[in-house]
Protein backbone atom coordinates (compact mmCIF):
# COMPACT_ATOMS: atom_id res chain seq x y z
CA UNK A 1 0.00 0.00 0.00
CA UNK A 2 1.38 3.41 -0.99
CA UNK A 3 1.73 5.78 1.91
CA UNK A 4 -0.60 8.78 1.78
CA UNK A 5 1.17 12.10 1.37
CA UNK A 6 1.41 14.19 4.49
CA UNK A 7 0.53 17.86 4.83
CA UNK A 8 4.18 18.92 5.10
CA UNK A 9 5.59 16.76 2.28
CA UNK A 10 5.61 19.65 -0.22
CA UNK A 11 7.41 21.92 2.25
CA UNK A 12 10.01 19.21 2.76
CA UNK A 13 10.50 18.88 -0.99
CA UNK A 14 10.98 22.65 -1.33
CA UNK A 15 13.43 22.61 1.58
CA UNK A 16 15.41 19.90 -0.21
CA UNK A 17 15.46 22.01 -3.39
CA UNK A 18 16.76 24.99 -1.44
CA UNK A 19 19.43 22.86 0.23
CA UNK A 20 20.76 21.74 -3.14
CA UNK A 21 21.02 25.34 -4.37
CA UNK A 22 17.98 26.09 -6.52
CA UNK A 23 19.16 28.84 -8.94
CA UNK A 24 15.60 30.01 -9.54
CA UNK A 25 15.10 30.61 -5.82
CA UNK A 26 18.23 32.74 -5.85
CA UNK A 27 17.02 34.64 -8.92
CA UNK A 28 13.62 35.32 -7.33
CA UNK A 29 15.28 36.63 -4.17
CA UNK A 30 17.51 39.07 -6.06
CA UNK A 31 15.16 40.26 -8.84
CA UNK A 32 11.87 41.90 -7.87
CA UNK A 33 9.67 40.91 -10.81
CA UNK A 34 6.92 43.15 -9.47
CA UNK A 35 8.71 46.17 -10.94
CA UNK A 36 7.63 45.02 -14.40
CA UNK A 37 3.92 44.98 -13.56
CA UNK A 38 3.09 48.62 -14.53
CA UNK A 39 4.61 48.18 -18.01
CA UNK A 40 2.98 44.78 -18.48
CA UNK A 41 -0.46 45.96 -17.37
CA UNK A 42 -0.25 49.03 -19.59
CA UNK A 43 0.68 46.87 -22.57
CA UNK A 44 -1.99 44.23 -22.04
CA UNK A 45 -4.79 46.74 -21.29
CA UNK A 46 -7.10 44.00 -20.07
CA UNK A 47 -10.81 44.58 -19.55
CA UNK A 48 -12.46 44.86 -16.14
CA UNK A 49 -14.20 41.51 -16.81
CA UNK A 50 -17.63 43.05 -16.29
CA UNK A 51 -19.01 40.46 -18.72
CA UNK A 52 -17.53 37.59 -16.73
CA UNK A 53 -15.48 34.76 -18.15
CA UNK A 54 -12.35 33.00 -16.95
CA UNK A 55 -9.85 35.42 -15.39
CA UNK A 56 -6.61 35.89 -17.33
CA UNK A 57 -3.30 34.66 -16.01
CA UNK A 58 -1.31 37.13 -13.96
CA UNK A 59 0.88 39.29 -16.21
CA UNK A 60 3.99 38.92 -14.05
CA UNK A 61 3.56 35.14 -13.95
CA UNK A 62 3.40 35.06 -17.75
CA UNK A 63 6.48 37.27 -18.02
CA UNK A 64 8.38 34.96 -15.66
CA UNK A 65 7.51 32.08 -17.97
CA UNK A 66 9.17 33.94 -20.85
CA UNK A 67 12.25 34.38 -18.66
CA UNK A 68 12.25 30.64 -17.90
CA UNK A 69 12.07 29.88 -21.61
CA UNK A 70 15.19 31.94 -22.24
CA UNK A 71 17.12 30.61 -19.25
CA UNK A 72 16.49 26.98 -20.18
CA UNK A 73 16.13 27.18 -23.98
CA UNK A 74 12.51 26.01 -24.00
CA UNK A 75 9.93 26.13 -26.75
CA UNK A 76 6.33 26.95 -25.85
CA UNK A 77 5.35 23.26 -25.70
CA UNK A 78 8.41 22.40 -23.64
CA UNK A 79 7.69 25.27 -21.26
CA UNK A 80 4.16 24.00 -20.64
CA UNK A 81 5.46 20.50 -19.88
CA UNK A 82 8.32 21.63 -17.65
CA UNK A 83 6.06 23.87 -15.55
CA UNK A 84 3.84 20.86 -14.92
CA UNK A 85 6.78 18.55 -14.28
CA UNK A 86 9.32 20.54 -12.25
CA UNK A 87 8.87 21.64 -8.66
CA UNK A 88 11.47 24.38 -9.01
CA UNK A 89 9.53 25.96 -11.90
CA UNK A 90 6.28 25.84 -9.97
CA UNK A 91 7.81 27.50 -6.92
CA UNK A 92 9.45 30.19 -9.07
CA UNK A 93 6.09 30.97 -10.68
CA UNK A 94 4.12 30.75 -7.44
CA UNK A 95 2.02 27.80 -8.67
CA UNK A 96 0.90 25.00 -6.36
CA UNK A 97 -0.36 21.54 -7.20
CA UNK A 98 -3.78 21.85 -8.76
CA UNK A 99 -3.32 25.42 -10.03
CA UNK A 100 -4.06 26.11 -13.67
CA UNK A 101 -0.94 26.17 -15.84
CA UNK A 102 -0.78 28.27 -19.04
CA UNK A 103 -0.68 26.10 -22.14
CA UNK A 104 1.65 26.58 -25.11
CA UNK A 105 -0.90 28.65 -27.05
CA UNK A 106 -1.41 31.03 -24.13
CA UNK A 107 2.36 31.52 -23.81
CA UNK A 108 2.64 32.22 -27.54
CA UNK A 109 -0.21 34.74 -27.47
CA UNK A 110 1.30 36.58 -24.50
CA UNK A 111 4.68 36.91 -26.19
CA UNK A 112 3.01 37.92 -29.44
CA UNK A 113 1.12 40.69 -27.63
CA UNK A 114 4.37 42.05 -26.20
CA UNK A 115 5.98 41.85 -29.64
CA UNK A 116 3.23 43.79 -31.41
CA UNK A 117 3.30 46.46 -28.72
CA UNK A 118 7.12 46.65 -28.82
CA UNK A 119 6.97 46.34 -25.05
CA UNK A 120 10.02 44.16 -24.37
CA UNK A 121 12.39 47.07 -24.94
CA UNK A 122 10.54 48.99 -22.21
CA UNK A 123 10.94 46.01 -19.88
CA UNK A 124 14.68 45.97 -20.60
CA UNK A 125 14.89 49.72 -19.89
CA UNK A 126 12.91 49.25 -16.68
CA UNK A 127 15.41 46.70 -15.40
CA UNK A 128 18.33 48.90 -16.43
CA UNK A 129 16.86 51.63 -14.21
CA UNK A 130 16.62 49.09 -11.38
CA UNK A 131 20.31 48.30 -11.84
CA UNK A 132 21.19 51.99 -11.59
CA UNK A 133 19.04 52.42 -8.48
CA UNK A 134 20.90 49.53 -6.86
CA UNK A 135 24.25 51.19 -7.55
CA UNK A 136 25.28 49.28 -10.67
CA UNK A 137 25.94 52.34 -12.79
CA UNK A 138 27.54 52.07 -16.22
CA UNK A 139 31.21 52.68 -15.42
CA UNK A 140 34.70 52.15 -16.78
CA UNK A 141 33.88 52.75 -20.42
CA UNK A 142 31.96 50.57 -22.85
CA UNK A 143 32.71 47.56 -25.02
CA UNK A 144 30.74 46.97 -28.22
CA UNK A 145 30.52 43.90 -30.41
CA UNK A 146 28.04 41.72 -32.29
CA UNK A 147 27.32 38.04 -32.77
CA UNK A 148 25.16 36.02 -35.14
CA UNK A 149 22.11 34.31 -33.64
CA UNK A 150 21.15 31.50 -35.94
CA UNK A 151 17.59 30.91 -37.11
CA UNK A 152 15.91 28.14 -39.07
CA UNK A 153 17.44 28.03 -42.53
CA UNK A 154 14.91 28.42 -45.36
CA UNK A 155 15.27 26.30 -48.46
CA UNK A 156 14.97 28.71 -51.35
CA UNK A 157 15.86 28.79 -55.02
CA UNK A 158 18.34 31.34 -56.33
CA UNK A 159 15.49 33.37 -57.81
CA UNK A 160 13.55 33.34 -54.53
CA UNK A 161 16.64 34.50 -52.63
CA UNK A 162 17.15 37.38 -55.06
CA UNK A 163 13.51 38.43 -54.79
CA UNK A 164 13.54 38.41 -50.99
CA UNK A 165 16.86 40.26 -50.84
CA UNK A 166 15.29 42.95 -53.01
CA UNK A 167 12.45 43.36 -50.53
CA UNK A 168 9.79 41.46 -52.47
CA UNK A 169 7.82 38.24 -52.06
CA UNK A 170 8.39 35.39 -54.53
CA UNK A 171 5.51 34.88 -56.94
CA UNK A 172 3.21 31.98 -56.21
CA UNK A 173 3.82 31.78 -52.47
CA UNK A 174 0.66 30.92 -50.56
CA UNK A 175 -0.39 32.72 -47.39
CA UNK A 176 0.73 29.73 -45.33
CA UNK A 177 4.18 29.69 -46.94
CA UNK A 178 4.61 33.43 -46.44
CA UNK A 179 3.88 32.92 -42.75
CA UNK A 180 6.40 30.10 -42.41
CA UNK A 181 9.33 31.47 -44.41
CA UNK A 182 11.66 33.94 -42.74
CA UNK A 183 12.10 36.80 -45.20
CA UNK A 184 13.91 39.11 -42.75
CA UNK A 185 16.89 36.94 -41.84
CA UNK A 186 20.01 36.93 -44.01
CA UNK A 187 22.99 34.71 -44.75
CA UNK A 188 26.47 35.63 -43.65
CA UNK A 189 29.87 33.98 -43.19
CA UNK A 190 31.22 33.31 -39.72
CA UNK A 191 35.02 33.32 -39.71
CA UNK A 192 37.32 31.78 -37.17
CA UNK A 193 40.54 29.85 -36.75
CA UNK A 194 41.40 26.42 -35.50
CA UNK A 195 43.84 26.29 -32.65
CA UNK A 196 47.33 26.10 -34.14
CA UNK A 197 49.04 22.72 -33.98
CA UNK A 198 52.73 21.95 -33.89
CA UNK A 199 53.90 20.52 -37.21
CA UNK A 200 57.53 19.70 -36.70
CA UNK A 201 59.12 23.02 -35.80
CA UNK A 202 56.47 25.17 -37.51
CA UNK A 203 53.15 26.27 -36.08
CA UNK A 204 50.24 26.38 -38.50
CA UNK A 205 46.68 27.68 -38.25
CA UNK A 206 43.66 27.05 -40.45
CA UNK A 207 40.93 29.60 -41.10
CA UNK A 208 37.36 28.35 -40.82
CA UNK A 209 34.50 29.93 -42.78
CA UNK A 210 30.99 28.73 -41.90
CA UNK A 211 27.78 30.01 -43.55
CA UNK A 212 25.08 31.03 -41.08
CA UNK A 213 21.52 32.32 -41.44
CA UNK A 214 19.71 34.50 -38.94
CA UNK A 215 20.13 37.76 -37.08
CA UNK A 216 22.74 39.74 -35.20
CA UNK A 217 22.71 40.84 -31.60
CA UNK A 218 24.73 44.07 -31.38
CA UNK A 219 25.45 44.95 -27.75
CA UNK A 220 27.20 47.55 -25.64
CA UNK A 221 28.57 46.28 -22.31
CA UNK A 222 29.86 48.43 -19.47
CA UNK A 223 33.44 47.61 -18.54
CA UNK A 224 32.96 47.80 -14.75
CA UNK A 225 30.11 45.33 -14.20
CA UNK A 226 29.82 43.51 -17.54
CA UNK A 227 26.10 44.29 -17.90
CA UNK A 228 24.41 44.85 -21.26
CA UNK A 229 23.44 48.52 -21.40
CA UNK A 230 22.51 49.02 -25.06
CA UNK A 231 21.70 46.77 -27.99
CA UNK A 232 20.24 46.65 -31.46
CA UNK A 233 18.99 43.69 -33.51
CA UNK A 234 19.56 43.40 -37.27
CA UNK A 235 19.70 40.69 -39.89
CA UNK A 236 22.92 38.68 -39.91
CA UNK A 237 24.45 40.43 -42.92
CA UNK A 238 24.39 43.92 -41.38
CA UNK A 239 27.84 45.48 -40.95
CA UNK A 240 28.92 45.70 -37.34
CA UNK A 241 30.49 49.14 -37.67
CA UNK A 242 27.28 50.67 -39.00
CA UNK A 243 25.53 50.07 -35.65
CA UNK A 244 27.99 51.94 -33.43
CA UNK A 245 25.94 55.11 -33.00
CA UNK A 246 22.95 53.21 -31.65
CA UNK A 247 25.12 51.32 -29.17
CA UNK A 248 26.88 54.26 -27.50
CA UNK A 249 25.67 54.68 -23.93
CA UNK A 250 25.41 58.36 -22.94
CA UNK A 251 25.14 57.35 -19.28
CA UNK A 252 28.53 55.64 -19.06
CA UNK A 253 30.77 57.51 -16.68
CA UNK A 254 34.02 56.93 -18.64
CA UNK A 255 35.06 57.89 -22.16
CA UNK A 256 36.72 54.73 -23.49
CA UNK A 257 35.03 52.68 -26.22
CA UNK A 258 36.53 49.26 -27.02
CA UNK A 259 35.75 47.43 -30.26
CA UNK A 260 37.33 45.24 -32.93
CA UNK A 261 38.61 46.33 -36.32
CA UNK A 262 35.14 46.25 -37.92
CA UNK A 263 34.27 49.47 -36.07
CA UNK A 264 37.33 51.42 -37.18
CA UNK A 265 36.19 53.86 -39.86
CA UNK A 266 36.50 57.57 -40.44
CA UNK A 267 32.79 58.09 -39.74
CA UNK A 268 32.93 56.23 -36.43
CA UNK A 269 36.11 57.97 -35.30
CA UNK A 270 34.52 61.34 -36.07
CA UNK A 271 31.38 60.29 -34.20
CA UNK A 272 33.35 59.44 -31.06
CA UNK A 273 35.32 62.67 -31.32
CA UNK A 274 32.10 64.71 -31.51
CA UNK A 275 30.82 63.02 -28.34
CA UNK A 276 34.07 63.39 -26.45
CA UNK A 277 34.72 59.63 -26.41
CA UNK A 278 38.07 57.91 -26.82
CA UNK A 279 38.31 55.07 -29.38
CA UNK A 280 40.08 51.93 -28.20
CA UNK A 281 39.68 50.02 -31.45
CA UNK A 282 41.78 47.08 -32.59
CA UNK A 283 44.03 47.67 -35.60
CA UNK A 284 44.13 45.35 -38.58
CA UNK A 285 47.30 43.68 -39.80
CA UNK A 286 48.79 45.48 -42.83
CA UNK A 287 48.12 43.52 -45.99
CA UNK A 288 51.20 41.61 -47.16
CA UNK A 289 53.33 42.87 -44.28
CA UNK A 290 54.10 41.64 -40.78
CA UNK A 291 52.27 43.21 -37.88
CA UNK A 292 54.43 45.99 -36.36
CA UNK A 293 55.51 45.09 -32.83
CA UNK A 294 54.05 48.21 -31.22
CA UNK A 295 50.69 47.65 -32.92
CA UNK A 296 50.64 44.03 -31.77
CA UNK A 297 51.32 45.14 -28.20
CA UNK A 298 48.53 47.72 -28.38
CA UNK A 299 46.10 45.15 -29.77
CA UNK A 300 46.98 42.72 -26.99
CA UNK A 301 46.39 45.35 -24.32
CA UNK A 302 43.07 46.43 -25.77
CA UNK A 303 42.09 42.84 -26.53
CA UNK A 304 42.27 41.81 -22.88
CA UNK A 305 39.55 44.35 -22.13
CA UNK A 306 37.54 43.88 -25.31
CA UNK A 307 37.39 40.11 -24.81
CA UNK A 308 35.01 40.58 -21.87
CA UNK A 309 32.13 41.05 -24.28
CA UNK A 310 32.76 37.52 -25.56
CA UNK A 311 31.80 36.23 -22.11
CA UNK A 312 28.31 37.60 -22.71
CA UNK A 313 27.97 35.83 -26.04
CA UNK A 314 29.33 32.59 -24.58
CA UNK A 315 26.73 32.76 -21.80
CA UNK A 316 23.89 33.33 -24.23
CA UNK A 317 24.91 30.70 -26.78
CA UNK A 318 26.26 27.97 -24.51
CA UNK A 319 24.27 28.19 -21.29
CA UNK A 320 21.08 29.77 -22.61
CA UNK A 321 21.34 27.96 -25.98
CA UNK A 322 20.03 31.04 -27.75
CA UNK A 323 18.56 30.36 -31.20
CA UNK A 324 15.68 31.88 -33.12
CA UNK A 325 12.73 29.54 -33.63
CA UNK A 326 10.30 32.26 -34.75
CA UNK A 327 9.81 33.95 -38.12
CA UNK A 328 10.58 37.60 -38.85
CA UNK A 329 12.65 40.44 -37.43
CA UNK A 330 10.05 41.63 -34.91
CA UNK A 331 9.78 38.27 -33.18
CA UNK A 332 13.53 37.73 -33.35
CA UNK A 333 13.99 41.12 -31.69
CA UNK A 334 11.67 40.08 -28.87
CA UNK A 335 13.57 36.82 -28.35
CA UNK A 336 17.00 38.49 -28.38
CA UNK A 337 15.83 41.33 -26.11
CA UNK A 338 14.54 38.77 -23.61
CA UNK A 339 17.90 36.99 -23.81
CA UNK A 340 19.73 40.26 -23.09
CA UNK A 341 17.40 40.95 -20.18
CA UNK A 342 17.77 37.41 -18.81
CA UNK A 343 21.55 37.72 -19.05
CA UNK A 344 21.46 40.91 -16.97
CA UNK A 345 19.28 39.16 -14.39
CA UNK A 346 21.74 36.28 -14.09
CA UNK A 347 24.64 38.71 -13.97
CA UNK A 348 22.96 40.67 -11.19
CA UNK A 349 22.54 37.53 -9.08
CA UNK A 350 26.28 36.90 -9.43
CA UNK A 351 27.24 40.50 -8.71
CA UNK A 352 24.88 40.67 -5.75
CA UNK A 353 26.45 37.57 -4.21
CA UNK A 354 30.01 38.71 -4.92
CA UNK A 355 30.11 42.16 -3.35
CA UNK A 356 28.25 45.42 -2.96
CA UNK A 357 28.57 47.81 -5.93
CA UNK A 358 31.36 50.38 -5.70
Amino acid sequence: MVDQRGFFDLDERYAALSATGDPLERLASVVDFGVFRPDLDATLARSDRAKGGRPPYDAVLMFKILVLQVLYGLSDDQAEFQILDRRSFGRFLGLDDGDRVPDAKTIWLFRETLTRAEAVQRLFDRFDAVLADRGYLAMGGQIVDATVIEARRPRLTTQEKATIKGGGTPEGWSKAKRAQMDRDGRWTLKRGRKKPKLDGSARTATEIVVPAFGYKNHIGVDRRFGLIRTFTVTHAAAHDGGQLEGLLDPNNLASGVWADTAYRSTANLNLLDQRGLVPQFQRAKPRGKPMPAHVARGNATRGRIRARVEHVFAEQKRRLELVIRTVGLDRATTKITLANLAYNMRRLTWLDGKAAPA
